[in-house]
């Protein structure tokens, strides 16, 4: 900057770690010198509030600029904004004048005052929608990729055509979109009691209560009426004035109306409410509110989409096509910090051709190799979606195995290629063959690589990385190709109708018998067994050939085949890719669920991966809820930015805010990973854009972690002092979290915000009292909210800094699955599966299961002696009792009876370990549930290389004491409880396929236990895939009978854990 100084005095020195941290405002200093840089060259240093808003700030500069010179220069004020540098270096225009100086942390601090140029309204909403998502728009201006900006184009002409509709939309129609209803078909012919409440003007009268008894098949406005009716018998004539149509039915305490006119029995709500044997609890809510809510979006919208914008959108070049071409691909590599490189090109994880091998380079420096490497493949057979992968490696010489494992992790990756010689991994990189627009891709590239290496890797190479280079330039192996241009014109890969052109031909040349060729019986019996095998089961080339010879008998008989017919399709062959696609358009629809496995690396083909898009599209918004945080991962198998996932994705998500709502936290809490940084982001933006009145509700909500990720810093940092002085003077304190909770800026960031686990929840305010932080390594918080909503209760929220719950939030997703599969079998088993959502790098909430206890706290109350509290088998039906009596207690063992059966097959199946007497709760209700899966697929906790664990699930004898009713020759009770087990199992694995797929769809997802095919293998040996229902039966009976005849281990295991834990405390 050019500086004119005109005051005699320093910068601002501040201490820049601690200035912004929580603890700097418990100091009782309100102040923060800020350095001012204004566009006349001027500088102002001054104090200013550090709660201010940035508009207050500018106000507070422009009256302390008027005394300097060439104040008149500057203008008007409006026409001004400020941008800085902020604590996580990043270059931010300060358009939101609404945000507060403590949430936007500048560096130094220091804040430049530049002249607004015109689109103000564009430029607030770029502001905004960069702070949202954790990436300022102008870095994504600044990147120099063609498609990038087209992808941005498109997106934006498809968003603000969306914003329009929404425009036309009426506050009906609005409603469905933003607070969406959930229905199921469902039928029930018993009576259905409902408390219906009335809200006039957003107050509650407790006279406007009513219980009502109808029939499921009655419609919302029905119970409206009588309701209506009924307050209108007891409170006489002044209740005449109210009508059925001035009011909406809402669920008391969220925001989730029953929309139309559907059966009752068909909304989600009613529906759990009947399951659960509770009375559904609902609200009359005026028209004349929700009509309010309802301008206010549609204002927010026209305030951006009514603009005509400055710089229109270029139209997208049409696409040419260039000579049919066939030749050799050769590359030139020039590479820095390396030894030798691999290259080969893969079409998902199948190899088309032998890889091509550098010679060996034994220079310090830069390594350069002048020669070509060549690839036994036609450029005319290269299938669309080909990547070419390389792999940089260090070749030595093999010694003797050392005793020491302090480099184990390096020992981890080697592979020896020849005698005496051992391959040292380096790096890997990996880059399409045709670009987004189908051109085959020419010229001098240079391909910053990635270091970390997965667990299995195919020929040194790494297929399923990414196919984006590693932005951190500086520290990466810097990789040179030359791809040989093809003169005079670019290669296209052909579009489809010429490709269906091929197929139609080749079928008019080969004999239409061999075309339509069915198998005998006998391999018919063959192809059947092929194709009732599980999708982890490797197909070997006999097999495949079977499969591609009889493709019209798979399409007839088993259409569910599909991913392994295109297993077997030789994709280096352009004549079979051609009758591939000819027969795609005409194979009957897969279900949703059977789709999603296309989605997977294996079926990279765009035409196929566009046909699992169409299946997905019969998805009810509930069902795509339910998997959408598969689909988001495999986004990241998509090479480019436009897509059809990506387009499916968006569009449900602009259709239905509660998919947008996780839609955006699934991909805000990965934004930074660098590998998906700029795709997420570039999804994020159209999503936003589309969806303008939602940015509000998520900025609160991303202000609002922010915010408490300030006060576990907090916290974290007295745990420091108070080991360091064991002084009182360490803030290692409820009260400092308290106090810091009551700071204003605290406060009203922290109030009436839409609940990130449940956007159907409105908390209004944090019960200050009632917060605590928990005495784990990482001091999570424990937030106790309003529920801002009539009827609503307090609920408890965890947020965790420091922990990873992406495994947790699997596992979790998993769970609602099985309790969803078994309700379909008519088998409810009580699951509880409560919220949890990553919101960032190892960040995220966890939803407070409330009345529930830990075993552990319910043995330890039962006992003076800690070792002997995991002994006592009458704790658990005791502190039953206590909580219960007469009926209630009969329902809470019962309760307690089904949801241990789905909890010991559940943990089973999914292999899910470190289970000790605190991570298995009960609700007062009997209700049993487990908590915290950072250990899954079989990966059990050992100590001097022993596991820890060694029962196949938790089934103890207290268990059993209160599923037997206390009564210990209740067999009766036990055997249904064996059978509630058994039915559960067998359920399961009738879905063993799907389980697999869901799995092997968070491959790439990075989470600790689950990195590769042998993480899965669990999942089929649990549920003993491949083997008959009576063989799997029999091996669940082994299981059940060794659980509970090996359950003294974990007695004595929680009794261990009971004695740590009572020292601790």
């Amino acid at each position: 900057y050019l500086l004119v100084l005109v005051p005699a005095m320093p910068p601002a020195m501040t201490d820049d770690l601690d200035l912004w941290a929580a603890h700097s405002q418990l100091s009782g200093e309100d102040l923060v010198t800020v350095d001012f840089l204004l566009p006349t060259g001027i500088y102002i240093q001054m104090d200013v509030p550090r709660e201010a808003t940035i508009q207050h700030i500018k106000l507070l500069l422009w009256k302390q600029a008027q005394s300097y010179p060439l104040f008149p220069s500057l203008g008007e004020m409006e026409g001004h904004m400020f941008e800085c540098v902020n604590q996580a270096a990043v270059h931010e225009e300060l358009e939101d004048e609404t945000r507060r100086l403590c949430d936007v942390r500048p560096f130094c601090p220091m804040l430049k005052l530049v002249t607004r140029s015109c689109g103000r309204a564009e430029r607030l909403l770029d502001s905004k929608i960069g702070v949202l998502i954790g990436k300022g728009l102008h870095e994504l201006d600044a990147l120099q990729d063609q498609e990038v900006k087209d992808f941005r184009s498109k997106m934006f002409r498809i968003s603000e055509e969306k914003m329009q509709r929404v425009q036309l939309m009426t506050w009906s129609e609005w409603l469905t979109l933003s607070a969406p209803r959930h229905l199921f078909l469902s039928s029930v012919s018993l009576s259905l009691s409902v408390c219906v409440c009335c809200v006039d003007d957003n107050v509650l009268s407790l006279q406007d209560t009513a219980s009502l008894k109808v029939w499921p098949s009655t419609s919302p406005s029905e119970l409206m009426e009588q309701a209506l009716r009924k307050w209108l018998t007891t409170h006489g004539p002044e209740e005449e004035g109210r009508q059925a149509e001035q009011y909406v039915l809402r669920v008391s305490d969220k925001l989730e109306f029953l929309c139309g006119d559907h059966p009752l029995i068909q909304y989600k709500y009613i529906k759990a409410c009947l399951q659960a044997k509770e009375c559904p609890h609902l609200t009359l809510v005026q028209v004349s509110s929700v009509q309010a809510m309802f301008e206010k979006e549609i204002s927010a919208i026209g305030a951006v989409v009514n603009r005509k914008s400055s710089n229109p959108p270029l139209p997208l070049p049409p696409k040419r096509r260039g000579p049919s071409v066939s030749y050799t691909l050769s590359l030139s590599v020039c590479v820095c910090v390396c030894v030798q490189v691999r290259a080969g090109l893969f079409h998902g994880t199948e190899l088309l051709c032998k890889p091509a091998v550098s010679s060996e380079s034994s220079g310090r420096s830069e390594h350069v190799w002048n020669r070509t490497l060549e690839f036994d493949i036609t450029v005319s057979d290269l299938p669309r979606m080909a990547r070419l992968c390389f792999a940089v490696y260090a070749v030595m010489d093999k010694v003797k195995k050392q005793k020491s494992t302090k480099n184990a992790h390096i020992n981890k990756y080697q592979t020896i290629r020849k005698a005496g010689k051992v391959h040292y991994p380096i790096a890997w990189v990996n880059t399409m063959v045709f670009d987004y627009k189908g051109q085959l891709k020419t010229g001098d590239i240079i391909l910053h690589s990635w270091s970390s290496f997965p667990d299995e890797l195919e020929e040194m190479l790494n297929p399923i990385g990414t196919i984006q280079t590693n932005p951190y330039t500086e520290n990466a192996t810097a990789l040179h190709i030359h791809l040989p241009d093809y003169n005079p014109h670019p290669i296209l890969f052909p579009p489809f109708d010429k490709i269906l052109e091929k197929a139609a031909e080749i079928a008019g040349s080969s004999d239409c018998s061999t075309m339509v060729l069915s198998g005998g019986k006998k391999f018919h019996i063959e192809l059947k067994e092929i194709m009732e095998r599980d999708p982890l089961s490797q197909l070997c080339e006999n097999e495949k050939d079977l499969i591609w010879t009889l493709r019209y008998d798979c399409m007839e008989n088993f259409p569910q085949s599909l991913p392994k017919l295109l297993l077997s399709v030789k994709w280096s062959k352009h004549e079979d890719m051609a009758q591939l696609q000819a027969l795609l358009q005409i194979w009957p629809k897969l279900s949703p669920r059977d789709a999603l496995e296309l989605l997977d690396f294996n079926y990279p083909d765009q035409y196929v991966r566009e046909y699992a898009v169409g299946c997905l599209r019969d998805m009810s918004d509930e069902e795509l809820s339910q998997y959408l945080l598969q689909l988001v991962q495999v986004l990241r198998y998509e090479p480019y930015y436009d897509c059809a996932l990506t387009r499916f994705l968006l569009n449900r998500a602009q259709c239905n805010r509660n998919i947008g709502h996780f839609l955006f936290w699934h991909l805000r809490s990965e934004m930074h990973m660098p590998a998906v940084s700029v795709q997420f982001s570039l999804i994020l933006e159209a999503y936003c854009r589309g969806s303008i009145p939602h940015i509000e509700v998520l900025k609160k909500q991303v202000e609002a972690l922010s915010k408490l990720k300030s006060v576990n810093e907090l916290i974290k940092l007295g745990t420091i002092k108070n080991a360091r002085s064991k002084t009182k003077e360490a803030m290692l304190t409820k009260e400092a979290m308290m106090t810091c909770l009551r700071q204003s800026g605290y406060t009203e960031t922290l109030s009436d915000l839409h609940s990130p686990l449940n956007p159907s929840v409105l908390l209004s305010g944090i019960n200050v009292e009632k917060c605590r932080y928990m005495d784990s390594k990482m001091k999570p918080l424990w937030i106790v909210y309003n529920n801002k909503l009539l009827g609503g209760d307090t609920l408890g929220i965890i947020f965790k800094n420091g922990d990873d719950l992406r495994q947790d939030m699997l596992t979790l997703q998993i769970l609602r699955l099985m309790d969803l599969l078994w309700k379909e079998a008519n088998l409810d088993l009580r699951i509880v599966p409560y919220g949890c959502l990553a919101t960032g790098d190892r960040s995220g909430l966890i939803e407070v299961v409330s009345s529930a206890d830990t075993i552990a706290n319910i043995q330890l109350t039962s006992s003076n002696v800690a070792a002997a509290a995991a002994f006592n088998k009458d704790a658990l039906l005791n502190w039953l009792k206590e909580k219960n009596s007469g009926d209630a207690l009969e329902k809470a063992i019962e309760e307690f009876t089904l949801s241990c059966a789905g909890y010991c097959v559940a943990t089973y199946v999914l292999g899910i370990g470190d289970r000790h007497s605190d991570n298995i709760m009960v609700r007062s209700t009997g209700q049993l549930f487990h908590i915290d899966f950072g250990h899954i697929l079989g990966n059990f906790k050992s100590k001097f290389g022993i596991k820890r664990e060694r029962v196949p699930f938790i089934l103890t004898h207290d268990f059993i004491h209160v599923i037997q009713q206390g009564k210990t020759g209740n067999t009766e009770k036990f055997g249904s409880f064996r059978n509630y087990c058994e039915q559960a199992y067998l359920i399961l694995r009738r879905n063993g396929n799907l389980f697999i797929t869901l799995f092997a769809l968070m491959l790439t997802a990075g989470l600790p236990e689950l990195t590769s095919v042998k993480d899965i293998q669990y999942l089929k040996d649990s549920l003993a895939l491949g083997k008959t229902d009576d063989e799997a039966l029999k091996q669940f009976r082994q299981k059940f009978d060794e659980a509970l005849r090996e359950s003294w281990t974990t007695k004595v295991n929680w009794m261990a854990h009971n004695v740590v834990k009572d020292n601790r405390s």
